[in-house]
């Protein structure tokens, strides 16, 4: 589902364009055409097609890839319900199936739909390294102690900007969320939906975000949970999620000590934790078949278990097992962050989240810019903040300029959009949610707090998040701005 080319064989990229949906299974991880049965019910699956550059309407294609799965209740069916679940970069084709029974209710009266956007997986997703490569370049030292290590790393960076083009760069000027945002509207108007009902997590909701703003009239029902802070550039992107991975991290530590985070007396201390990758930044651990436990590696692991409480136990089980010097629960963790699944084959995930990111924001960190904001990011977080720092020079040397410094979600005459903060959330952190309320504008965004941990709140299964959201979703019932569910 790659690039089309132009002629007589060129895909009808319009609105009257019919779908051609299939019986389909889902995808696994890898996302290059190997599958695993899906759970549930049976999966359709089609191809949207798109402008490659929504400048040239009649110039090249590209196709998107699409999973539904029917309304149970036809007779009371709403719509499509479309999700994002963020990134960016994430496989919505492989996301849906996967979290597919926690929305048995919402599949009531609405067709489940998701979709890889452009760049992302089975839509001429991002490929830069190969497998091999993406082994070594994870596992290189992301936290660099000299100036040796320094330029390593920067070179490295150069050699994976220089892969994305070489391998990607037909579609890397077209990955940005603005274009994204254009196909969810034609895939909108193809489902034969009047308004846009979208379900957007983490990333997905600065996609709804501008969706919104470019298209008030269109939005439907809407839910953005897990929200990303619209006014925020990078680095205060950066410093917000060492922030919270850092009050994730203290969180785990309270609970694992009180007995309800599956440790006890074998709870890791801060201290025991940055001691753990201080000592695997020298001499890294046996992991999983020939594989080393790096520091870097570890590092993501550890962020990897705090994205959900029921990561928790696996976190102290790593950390334990490396004590005794076996990194494979660790590395196994640090895996799932990065995208990598056992057979060693990788999705899209990273490759694409850098691509999107550079084409998104057009700031670009040096060296010197790190050097000088390092102090303030290790404040933040002993344990997360040098290589959330470090991370920020990702877009140097990026083959194509970015489109804004933030992105604009102001959405004046659009519908209430029910924006869900979670207190506790390592990965976007709770202040974005009423930032995000804010500027989406009066009467429109519609706050709502979930006291929590974890990264976003509808799939906690806390019952009140959950009757809140279905009440909205399925009833048009908008909750008062600023109710708490705890």
């Amino acid at each position: 589902m790659g690039c089309g080319a132009g002629g007589d064989e060129r895909p009808d990229t319009s609105a009257h364009q019919k779908l051609k949906w299939s019986t389909c299974h889902a995808p696994d991880n890898s996302e290059d055409g190997a599958t695993t049965k899906a759970p549930g019910k049976q999966w359709e699956c089609a191809t949207l097609h798109v402008p490659l550059d929504y400048r040239k309407p009649h110039g090249e294609t590209l196709g998107i890839a699409m999973i539904r799965a029917k309304a149970t209740d036809q007779r009371r069916r709403i719509g499509s319900l479309i999700f994002n679940f963020g990134g960016p970069g994430g496989s919505g084709v492989a996301a849906l199936p996967a979290f597919a029974r926690g929305y048995k209710e919402l599949r009531t009266r609405y067709d489940l739909v998701s979709f890889d956007p452009r760049g992302v997986g089975l839509s001429s997703g991002v490929r830069c390294l190969s497998d091999k490569q993406l082994d070594a370049f994870f596992a290189a030292d992301s936290t660099p102690d000299d100036k040796t290590e320094v330029n390593a790393l920067v070179g490295r960076g150069k050699k994976f900007a220089a892969a994305c083009e070489k391998r990607s760069g037909k579609v890397l000027p077209y990955v940005g969320t603005a274009n994204a945002a254009r196909d969810m509207d034609l895939m909108r108007s193809v489902l034969g939906d009047k308004k846009l009902h979208y379900f957007g997590v983490s990333y997905g909701t600065e996609l709804g975000g501008v969706y919104a703003h470019l298209f008030p009239k269109k939005v439907g029902r809407a839910l953005f949970d897990g929200v990303v802070d619209p006014t925020q550039n990078p680095e205060q992107g950066a410093l917000g999620q060492a922030k919270g991975f850092q009050l994730a991290l203290g969180d785990y530590m309270k609970a694992c000590t009180g007995g309800s985070g599956g440790g006890g007396s074998s709870c890791p201390t801060q201290a025991e934790i940055r001691g753990l990758l201080k000592k695997l930044d020298q001499r890294p651990l046996p992991g999983i078949g020939g594989r080393k436990l790096t520091e870097s590696l570890a590092g993501g692991g550890i962020a990897q278990s705090l994205y959900s409480r029921d990561f928790w136990p696996y976190l102290t089980e790593g950390m334990a097992d490396a004590e005794q010097g076996d990194g494979k629960i660790l590395l196994a963790l640090g895996d799932a962050m990065n995208g990598r699944s056992p057979d060693g084959r990788y999705s899209t995930l990273q490759s694409s989240l850098a691509a999107i990111t550079c084409a998104d924001f057009e700031q670009r960190y040096t060296v010197t810019d790190v050097k000088a904001r390092l102090p303030e990011f290790r404040k933040a977080s002993p344990v997360f903040g040098d290589s959330l720092a470090w991370g920020l020079t990702q877009c140097s040397g990026w083959p194509v300029h970015g489109a804004w410094r933030t992105p604009d979600v102001s959405a004046p005459g659009a519908a209430p959009i029910l924006v869900v903060g979670n207190t506790g959330d390592p990965a976007t952190p709770y202040a974005g949610a009423r930032k995000m309320a804010q500027e989406l504008g009066p009467g429109v965004g519609v706050e709502l707090t979930y006291r929590g941990e974890g990264h976003g709140a509808y799939d906690s299964g806390n019952a009140c998040v959950r009757r809140t959201v279905n009440d909205y979703l399925l009833r048009g019932k908008v909750p008062a701005n600023g109710k708490v569910c705890g």
